[in-house]
């Protein structure tokens, strides 16, 4: 018996209300991600990206179709339910870094590890493996106002895969980056997804960057389209 995908959706829908307006941002997306899978997510701006990977992510509910993590469907699940798969089962690196300001970068990839309950001398020996793999080893210490966006960018993927995720989730990870850091980022990331067998979803607008992953798919009109 084959393992289930990774990542599911089948014709996930979500619509936003704007004022007396519908807008039917997502309007039947299907996609399946297997382990090892590195897809690429392409399509214009306002297309709706972000929120796909918000809903794959259970960071929103859909409003019709369901999402389902490792084979398990999460639409009827309950909240705290959804917290633990977000947790423990999915990565997310965003165009912004997001860290948090008043710690270092390794006490940045030690939190989420510590709020999954993992023990403090733990989630920092794992944390320092990461930071380490990074190439951040004499920037460990730094604050992330003391990093370059490069350097930033770094521990938040460092963070994403803290607590050993099998699904990836980024969204323009390296929209905010020059041409040249954003291709050692990329290839940083990509490097990681392909030696974990992770399976990752990669929102960009830069199409030479997507021609690097396995196979890419457009958000077109609320749909998944392969390219």
């Amino acid at each position: 018996m084959s393992e289930p995908a990774i990542l599911q959706l089948d014709a996930v829908v979500r619509t936003y209300v704007q004022a007396d307006a519908r807008l039917e941002v997502i309007r039947g997306a299907t996609l399946k991600v297997e382990a090892g899978d590195l897809v690429g997510l392409v399509g214009p701006s306002g297309a709706g990206k972000s929120t796909l990977l918000h809903v794959a992510g259970l960071l929103e509910m859909p409003d019709g179709g369901e999402v389902s993590i490792a084979g398990q469907p999460c639409g009827a699940m309950s909240d705290g339910a959804r917290t633990e798969i977000r947790r423990n089962e999915i990565g997310f690196v965003y165009q912004f870094h997001h860290l948090l300001p008043e710690f270092s970068a390794v006490e940045n990839v030690m939190l989420p590890q510590m709020i999954a309950g993992r023990s403090r001398r733990a989630a920092r020996k794992r944390a320092d493996e990461l930071i380490n793999s990074v190439g951040l080893r004499d920037r460990a210490s730094h604050r992330p106002a003391r990093l370059s966006g490069g350097e930033q960018q770094r521990v938040a993927i460092a963070r994403a895969l803290a607590n050993g995720p099998r699904l990836l989730l980024a969204d323009e990870p390296t929209g905010n980056l020059d041409s040249h850091t954003a291709g050692d980022v990329f290839g940083l990331l990509l490097d990681f997804v392909r030696q974990s067998g992770l399976a990752a979803v990669i929102a960009t607008h830069n199409l030479d960057l997507a021609a690097r992953m396995d196979r890419v798919v457009k958000l077109e009109d609320g749909f998944l389209v392969d390219q």
